[in-house]
């Protein structure tokens, strides 16, 4: 009995059909002086194609210390970083590499010169019509010998290399589902697309739609996706020509570059789903890209309308994201000592213990700054014109701040109406370094005196802080002693005159 075969294989090869030149006067240049223009490149007629030899048409150094950035008017740019070595711009006849475009962010690859020198392509840029392979030199290689072995004509290899051919991959997968996604929405929901991103690997990709979905669309959209791919729908380009005085199409479309010269169309059809304008490396198939969209939606808004991202994950990023997400949970379920299935459970119970334990430290912390502010209130020292303290604490506690502030709250209340007081209170962790927070806050029943004190507290202690009205707070960096800082605090005290 034969073996069964695998219907679901994506195909090793792009088959032929997949690229059709639908326009008789355009042909893919032969001159191996003539850059092949992109829409009509080897990574765009191949997405399979791993290796090409090809010809160079031009090399320069790059006046760019980075790879400049294609980003939209309007958007804010990242800050150039200091260039690790320098660029080279080289023109090929053709490329498997694909320039940055249409939303799909560029490949990487690299070069092989007849010297059997490598060369990495740190990106790859449309500039009008042409594909600028960016190659970054290494500390061996001098921007002369990359003139010279990319001068006009001389002959170059060009490979994705394993990290190039990853990388296309999960570009050509979540670009596809895209395309997919984005049809499936406008036709069996009618809601258009009304901007994409694929985003950088890992994350997952979205589209951005007029309209939040119920969980209950959000699975009917992915079943309607999942159904397409099982049943493995062909992928196909078609190209035609571009009227470049016109700028038009023989059809309709949208979205085409104003500094675009290539003077090409490309249409993306996906067999009996959609047709849609895309300069990009696509899957030959829907095959096993395993569409799953993330059951939410993000709500955006600007000033003229609202809009909602719908994420999505496919192909070797949703595998990642699978992989990632059983990981997490193992490590939960094994933290919490139970299986995997019974993990949300278990985390809302030590959820609810948590608020239960919270509750319980903030109730005696309350009681214990009660009895703080009692002990104080009694054994302060009481001048004829007032009281006038100093309390230091050792505690660990997150927020030494917060708990001072309970026990000036709880003091202002047990000291009699019209006594005039001035509080100075401090804590420390229990183990000092010379990088430790000493906290202190200053409470008193006069405005001017607590900013006095805090005052003296900046200068003479190199107290930190500021406050307003009956409060100052500060943070002393170092290890506090009350045999220095201490002493200190009560020489200040005692030079305040109510």
């Amino acid at each position: 009995m034969a073996a069964a075969t695998a219907t679901l294989s994506p195909p090793r090869a792009t088959p032929p059909t997949y690229h059709r030149i639908v326009s008789t006067t355009l042909a893919v240049p032969t001159d191996p002086l003539q850059p092949v223009p992109v829409g009509l490149l080897a990574c765009q007629r191949d997405p399979l194609l791993n290796e090409l030899a090809t010809t160079a048409v031009s090399c320069r150094e790059s006046q760019s210390p980075t790879v400049p950035s294609n980003a939209r008017e309007g958007k804010k740019k990242k800050a150039a970083q200091a260039p690790s070595a320098p660029l080279v711009e080289v023109i090929l006849h053709d490329t498997i590499i694909f320039p940055e475009g249409g939303g799909q962010p560029s490949d990487v690859g690299i070069l092989t010169s007849v010297d059997g020198e490598l060369w990495d392509v740190v990106e790859a840029k449309r500039h009008g019509g042409h594909a600028v392979h960016y190659v970054r030199l290494k500390p061996e290689q001098s921007v002369d010998q990359a003139l010279k072995v990319f001068s006009p004509g001389a002959l170059v290899g060009v490979s994705l290399g394993e990290e190039g051919s990853k990388r296309r991959l999960d570009h050509a997968s979540m670009h596809t589902s895209q395309h997919l996604l984005s049809a499936v929405l406008e036709h069996k929901l009618d809601i258009p697309t009304l901007a994409w991103s694929i985003t950088s690997h890992p994350s997952p990709g979205y589209v951005e739609i007029p309209r939040g979905l119920s969980a209950e669309e959000i699975a009917f959209v992915q079943e309607e996706c999942n159904k397409l791919v099982f049943e493995g729908r062909s992928v196909h380009v078609e190209v035609e020509e571009l009227d470049a005085e016109s700028h038009a199409y023989t059809g309709p479309s949208v979205g085409i570059p104003q500094d675009y010269t290539g003077g090409v169309k490309r249409t993306v059809v996906i067999d009996g789903i959609d047709r849609n304008p895309c300069c990009g490396t696509h899957a030959p198939t829907l095959h096993n890209l395993q569409l799953f969209v993330l059951p939410h939606t993000e709500t955006l808004s600007r000033s003229t309308a609202s809009s909602v991202r719908l994420y999505f994950l496919s192909g070797p990023r949703l595998l990642a994201h699978l992989t990632s997400s059983h990981t997490l949970l193992t490590a939960t379920a094994g933290i919490m000592s139970c299986g995997a299935p019974s993990v949300p459970e278990r985390v809302q119970q030590v959820v609810d213990e948590r608020k239960k334990a919270t509750k319980r430290v903030e109730d005696l912390e309350a009681e214990l700054a009660a009895s703080v502010a009692t002990e104080l209130a009694a054994t302060a020292p009481k001048g004829s014109e007032g009281i006038v303290l100093h309390k230091h604490r050792t505690d660990d506690n997150t927020n030494a701040l917060g708990f001072l502030s309970s026990i000036t709250t709880a003091f202002s209340a047990k000291v009699k109406e019209g006594v005039p007081f001035l509080l100075v209170l401090s804590s420390s962790p229990s183990a000092q370094t010379g990088t430790s927070t000493t906290v202190v806050l200053i409470f008193g029943s006069d405005d001017k005196k607590v900013k006095v004190v805090g005052d003296e507290m900046k200068a003479k202690l190199n107290v930190k802080g500021g406050g307003k009205g009956s409060r100052w707070s500060g943070k002393f960096t170092g290890v506090w002693k009350e045999t220095k800082e201490g002493e200190a605090v009560a020489r200040i005290l005692d030079s305040l005159q109510f």
